[in-house]
């Protein structure tokens, strides 16, 4: 069984390193997608150099993303505040799942058993803790530890459903397997049979990775918020690039997965905290000097 760890890029140099360097042993191949557009449709330029990961070159796919989905909404000027908010939303969604859909075009080589990792980037999976040989044909879904800001903060009581897995032989496509809901359902339930997104086979693998999320500056994490899916809802926060630092400086996440989904999310209540290095990722205390700027 070879492994291909399928995700997409924007300018997460400091990340990829980390991932490419941790999962190495275990991948056979890298896929990554980048596009010349942001997923609020304003151009870009491309920012992956393979110069940068010359170590990895022969295991790397790079594929260029630079149509736009042919779903994307026309904004009217006729359309009220709330319905163009949600074409926005709708069309930030629809770049993000075809830059997503695009990296099935680096799995050309894999075969029926080999398996099929999708994340973002940032979702770091465990192999570690992977029974290789019980993967049978399971749904692997890789229950990871968020951390905000620093490699080394923590977001408590809370677990990240990132990185999927299947074999290629069971696989449909990369966003199917990102909408897939996160708990097993009972095989008589119909609407789990006609059903893309719900399964009864999914095997989640406990202390299964790393999730680190807002890893820049409080300038780039500003640039990050205003172009990435779901960009609209950031601007409609009000928050400003002071506020940004005022969360980076005080340890307090600026979107807050636990409240409740009907309120605002963007309320920096919810604390980090410091967790010590034997909990993560043993190549980031192996090179300690490398990722010191990006600990507590």
């Amino acid at each position: 069984m070879n492994i291909f760890d399928c995700f997409m890029y924007f300018d997460e140099d400091l990340l990829l390193d980390l991932r490419l360097n941790f999962l190495d042993k275990y991948v056979k191949k890298f896929v990554i997608t980048e596009a010349t557009y942001t997923h609020n449709g304003a151009k870009k330029k491309l920012n992956f150099d393979i110069n940068n990961f010359k170590k990895f070159k022969n295991k790397i796919t790079y594929i260029v993303v630079d149509q736009q989905p042919e779903n994307i909404l026309e904004i009217d000027l006729k359309d009220s505040n709330e319905k163009k908010g949600e074409k926005l939303i709708l069309n930030g969604m629809a770049r993000d799942y075809y830059q997503r859909e695009c990296l099935s075009k680096g799995l050309t080589e894999a075969l029926d058993e080999d398996l099929i990792l999708i994340s973002d980037l940032d979702e770091i999976p465990n192999l570690e803790n992977l029974n290789f040989q019980s993967i049978n044909n399971n749904i692997i879904i890789f229950e990871q530890k968020i951390f905000y800001y620093k490699l080394n903060l923590v977001y408590e009581d809370f677990l990240w459903q990132g990185t999927r897995a299947i074999k290629k032989k069971n696989f449909l496509s990369p966003q199917w397997l990102r909408n897939i809901k996160g708990k097993n359902y009972p095989i008589w339930r119909i609407d789990s049979y006609l059903s893309k997104k719900k399964y009864s086979n999914l095997k989640f693998i406990k202390n299964g990775g790393w999730h680190f999320t807002c890893l820049k500056t409080p300038e780039q994490l500003e640039k990050k918020l205003l172009n990435f899916a779901h960009h609209y809802e950031f601007e409609k926060s009000g928050l400003q690039i002071n506020d940004i630092r005022k969360f980076i400086s005080e340890r307090r996440i600026i979107y807050d997965y636990k409240a409740d989904q009907k309120k605002n999310k963007w309320t920096g209540k919810s604390t980090l905290k410091k967790l010590e290095s034997k909990y993560l990722p043993n190549y980031i205390s192996d090179n300690f000097n490398k990722y010191s700027d990006w600990l507590d």
